[in-house]
């Protein structure tokens, strides 16, 4: 169980802070050849931030309760 809590916390703080990076660029994007990415970064940092999030809504893996190493 624990390592399953750790290895969402690898995910999600990567993608959270890529994807606020990306949308921060978005924002502060000015006129010129930047504004023309603009629609890309706010794309590229709503997924990220998306699949942050959604990884703490993944279910959990069902513990072995059998005993014998089967599922």
């Amino acid at each position: 169980m624990s390592l399953n809590r750790t290895a969402r916390g690898i995910v999600l703080v990567p993608s959270l802070l890529l994807g606020g990076a990306f949308l921060a660029a978005a924002a502060w994007s000015g006129d010129g050849a930047a504004a023309e990415n603009r629609p890309l970064a706010l794309a590229i940092g709503g997924v990220l931030l998306g699949a942050g999030l959604l990884t703490q809504l993944w279910p959990a893996a069902r513990p072995d309760t059998t005993g014998d190493g089967e599922p």
